[in-house]
């Protein structure tokens, strides 16, 4: 499959009140559990280090290795001191990307969600910085929760932790797409010695375009998914399970021909923002019709299993809602052309 979106690590599925059902016929993440899949083990220690054999990130062991939290600059530039000190044998570390640090998380885990098993040591279930600035408002970046795997913005001066990575040469995630570097302001400024994304761009690169119109069906040629091109499958926001039923109805009909329309999964939502735009943050030039503001996923939150994630798309977050509360919109996809 393109594009390195990788499975949630969600194997079972829940019903609105977060009780576990049987997934056959749900249309839940548990019962598809589309994108790459986990290799076991996942993640192996090698000395002050951790290999995720899935991205094929290496990350320091320790999650916390400062040991005490910092602004962005402050964690940008204890990036730079770790490597003149050759912090675990080497010097090629950076503050990761929001991509690369969500490829940790685990949906089927909580405090910490992360996979099961890990072998990292002094978690704490806080914010951890990425190095992307949020597109919306740069004065702000985006962060990761380890808690239960949210992911959000925050100002720049506030404290949140630091976790380094290395490696991903080999381009098994997509890049964020943000090409650009700011300053703790929101002011643009050279990526030269910045250590932010816009600098590394670590990832595979966003083709330009991005998508192709098909009438219909979008496809995005980076992953390879086909997505229905009105946005806006219901018309109105719905409760989780009337989105999963919308996407039943969906293929019954067999919309553009297509009969195995779902509702995509977090990770899947998650790989559409392109993280040098907002409002909605999709590619410029993308041609889809009737862009809503938040998105249902398949996915089930662990943390709180009556919830189920969701994508803000204007802001490109990634966050939770109330499975009962007719809230948010349902969009289908489908899997890629054999």
């Amino acid at each position: 499959m393109r594009g390195g979106i990788l499975a949630t690590g969600q194997t079972l599925c829940y019903d609105e009140a977060g009780q576990a059902i049987p997934c056959a016929g749900s249309g839940q993440d548990g019962e598809f559990r589309y994108g790459l899949p986990w290799p076991t083990p996942r993640l192996v220690a090698e000395g002050a280090t951790v290999v995720d054999r899935l991205t094929g990130l290496i990350w320091s062991r320790d999650a916390n290795p400062l040991g005490y939290p910092l602004t962005w600059p402050e964690a940008l530039h204890a990036v730079r001191e770790l490597n003149d000190s050759g912090y675990g044998g080497f010097a090629d570390w950076r503050l990761p990307n929001r991509r690369e640090l969500r490829s940790l998380m685990s949906m089927a885990t909580k405090k910490p969600a992360l996979p099961a098993g890990h072998p990292f040591v002094n978690v704490f279930l806080g914010w951890y910085w990425s190095s992307t600035s949020a597109a919306i408002d740069p004065a702000y970046a985006w962060y990761v929760h380890l808690e239960g795997a949210r992911m959000f913005y925050g100002r720049k001066d506030q404290y949140y932790l630091l976790w380094p990575v290395r490696g991903g040469e080999t381009a098994r995630l997509p890049a964020t797409g943000q090409r650009r570097c700011y300053d703790a302001a929101g002011r643009e400024i050279d990526c030269a010695g910045s250590g932010q994304d816009g600098e590394y761009r670590m990832g595979r690169v966003l083709p330009e375009p991005r998508f192709a119109d098909q009438g219909e069906v979008v496809t995005d040629l980076l992953t390879g998914l086909r997505w229905l091109k009105v946005a806006n499958l219901t018309g109105a926001p719905v409760s989780w399970l009337g989105a999963l039923a919308a996407l039943a109805a969906l293929n019954r009909r067999a919309v553009a021909g297509i009969t195995n329309w779902r509702l995509p999964n977090i990770n899947e939502l998650e790989a559409l923002v392109d993280c040098a735009c907002h409002s909605p943050a999709l590619s410029v030039g993308h041609p889809f019709a009737e862009v809503q503001e938040v998105y249902w996923s398949a996915t089930t939150s662990f943390f709180e299993r009556d919830w189920a994630w969701a994508l803000y798309l204007h802001k490109g977050a990634i966050g939770v809602g109330y499975k009962a509360g007719a809230t948010f919109h349902a969009w289908a996809v489908a899997g890629a052309h054999p």
